[in-house]
């Protein structure tokens, strides 16, 4: 393109995707640290410019790092990249590869299965989150409405899915019907015949249609308000004494460790009793919080300064899903399993 020729919104929307992928790859370099979640969102970036060789060169630099955290969900990423720009069999390879590694993990296998359905293999897609959920369901969230948040879209996307295919309600859909956070049906939002109502010319099936896609969108608001989790603060014990040691007037913030463990549980537990979804933990460290005070212009000893090291680590890709597992390991790092430590109920 000409200097003197103005860009259309399109090319203006990919150098401004082009722009933030480079700054967030700036980031990362200067965060090592915290260089994985960094590089995987500039790649997202990369992708929404079309820029998908650039993005699947991210993938594979992060796979070769030594380590690397999350490498079920790289591929997945990488995967879903390829088929984007005609990679189709190397995608294919990944997704199988993946599917018989069986990560712990749910996004990975939402990103894979919504691969599949997105290219028409419904079959595979349908198989992909059946045996997901299967994995990674125990039996106790079967028949209630409390379904982890994170585990939230391969229910719903299976039962998309189903009635894509044809098929009839089962228990898995039912359980999608109760996750449902939309004022309409499920049926209805995943009904195939949806996009011929459209084109039609009845007022009536037009008004219907628009209030449906009214309660889909504001589920995907919902969604994307909330980028990453709202994130509690927690010390390791080690973590915690330097803390304390280096800024004793925190000790009003935190009498004990023990009382920093119970209340870190219970904030969560509170904010999920009154409807908060996607919330994770946050691990601090010493270095990091007086890193992140002298950024702040402000004195680590500022309490009012903890909730803010707490989001920016989250923002940062940091935080842990929350509630784990029952028979996961406590997030405490006791190596006692959750349930038999802070998940255990009253």
């Amino acid at each position: 393109m000409r200097p003197d020729t103005p860009a259309t919104p399109a090319e203006n929307e990919h150098a401004d995707h082009v722009a933030e992928a480079e700054r967030l790859e700036r980031t990362a370099a200067m965060y090592p640290e915290d260089a994985e979640a960094l590089l995987l969102q500039a790649a997202a970036h990369y992708e929404l410019a079309d820029a998908r060789e650039r993005a699947t060169a991210h993938y594979d630099a992060l796979l070769a790092s030594a380590d690397v955290h999350d490498p079920a969900l790289i591929r997945a990423l990488k995967a879903a990249n390829l088929w984007e720009y005609g990679h189709e069999a190397e995608a294919q390879a990944i997704i199988a590869g993946l599917r018989a590694a069986a990560p712990r993990d749910p996004a990975p296998w939402v990103i894979i299965a919504e691969s599949l359905e997105a290219h028409d293999e419904l079959e595979p897609a349908h198989e992909t989150f059946t045996e997901a959920l299967e994995l990674l369901v125990p039996p106790s969230e079967r028949d209630s409405a409390d379904l982890v948040y994170a585990k939230h879209p391969l229910v719903l996307g299976r039962h998309r899915v189903r009635r894509l295919l044809g098929a009839d309600h089962d228990a898995w859909d039912a359980l999608a019907d109760r996750v449902n956070r939309t004022s309409v049906s499920l049926d209805e939002l995943h009904d195939p015949k949806r996009l011929w109502a459209l084109g039609s010319n009845n007022p009536a099936e037009l008004r219907a249609e628009i209030d449906r896609l009214h309660a889909e969108l504001g589920s995907f608001r919902e969604a994307l308000s909330r980028p990453f989790p709202v994130a509690v603060l927690h010390w390791p014990a080690g973590e915690y004494t330097e803390l304390l040691t280096a800024y004793p007037a925190l000790s009003t913030e935190y009498p004990s460790y023990e009382a920093h463990l119970a209340s870190t549980e219970s904030s969560l537990r509170e904010l999920s009793a009154s409807g908060t979804g996607n919330l994770g933990i946050v691990t601090g460290t010493v270095p990091s919080y007086e890193a992140f005070a002298a950024s702040e212009a402000s004195s680590p000893e500022d309490a009012s300064l903890l909730p803010q090291y707490a989001t920016t680590l989250a923002a940062r890709g940091r935080a842990v899903a929350w509630p784990p597992e029952q028979d996961a390991g406590c997030w405490c790092g006791s190596g006692n399993l959750y349930g038999e430590c802070h998940g255990r109920t009253a």
